[in-house]
């Protein structure tokens, strides 16, 4: 905002997913652990915005919150870090890190031979673990790496692989009342992002997912048509059901409910939903 003229001053927040680098997300057991903090800040009057990777945001906002702008979409896909001569293989083991549910599942579901370890911190955090380790391989977000400037030269893009839904969205949230700095934010504002995470969050929305559980979506705008695939995976990646699905531009307000409606009708679908939803139960 700064270019535009608009003075500004970061304040930074510690996140209930930054402080515990230990516990995969998906067992802290709380819905919005990279912007709970952020959100009280917000609501407190501590800040007039909170700049968020739009994955990591509840479909359901805290009360009094909105999102003043999503921007123009980075790269949406999953990349991989290799030791030097390293090639998936399923016939051969292998150790990949990631500390993300959704790639963990998929993963599996292409080598289920291969060993899963968690792994937490920013990009550069888990970068070092992963130089230091024994790993063969770690997968992350293109689109982090890219926001730091990092080398990517190396690494493998993971195009068969689906991602969060809204991974590569940035977002911008402040308070519904406070008119002024919504507007601010308003230019920043890239429309055809907008509807296609909008598709995504519904879809997560509607099988009451969030960002720790193995579900993925992902819709792009081809000419007249939104393009949308979405899957929901078993933890340990031996089953799945994907949608793909074709539907015209003017139908993406509706495009994630239906597809989501997919995924309850079916059998293999439910069962795997109802699975999340254990996952999803808070620990004791």
């Amino acid at each position: 905002m700064e270019a535009t003229g608009q003075a500004c001053k970061i304040i930074p927040v510690k996140s209930t997913g930054d402080l515990d680098l230990v516990s995969p997300i998906y067992e802290i057991g709380i819905q919005g652990v990279f912007t709970k903090e952020l959100d009280t800040a917000l609501l407190n009057d501590q800040a007039d915005a909170a700049v968020h990777s739009l994955k990591d945001i509840p479909t359901l906002l805290a009360e009094g919150l909105t999102i003043a702008a999503i921007l123009e979409r980075g790269s949406h896909e999953d990349i991989l870090f290799a030791k030097t001569g390293f090639v998936p293989d399923d016939s051969k083991p292998a150790v990949i890190a990631t500390s993300s549910i959704r790639r963990r599942a998929q993963w599996l579901e292409r080598f289920p031979n291969h060993s899963l370890v968690n792994v937490r911190g920013n990009v550069e955090t888990r970068l070092k673990k992963f130089r230091e380790s024994g790993w063969d391989g770690i997968i992350m977000a293109r689109a982090g790496v890219e926001r730091l400037g990092l080398d990517l030269n190396g690494t493998t893009t993971l195009s068969w692989m689906l991602p969060s839904p809204a991974q590569g969205a940035i977002a911008v949230v402040c308070r519904k009342e406070d008119k002024e700095v919504a507007q601010l934010f308003a230019a920043l504002h890239h429309d055809p992002t907008a509807q296609c995470v909008e598709v995504e969050r519904d879809f997560l929305r509607q099988l009451h997912g969030g960002c720790s559980v193995p579900i993925s979506a992902l819709a792009q705008l081809e000419n007249d048509h939104i393009h949308f695939r979405g899957a929901v995976h078993s933890v340990d990646g031996t089953a799945n059901f994907r949608v793909d699905k074709k539907y015209r531009k003017d139908q993406w307000r509706e495009a994630g409910t239906k597809a989501a409606d997919e995924v309850k009708a079916s059998p293999i679908g439910k069962k795997i939903l109802d699975e999340i939803q254990k996952l999803k139960s808070p620990r004791p």
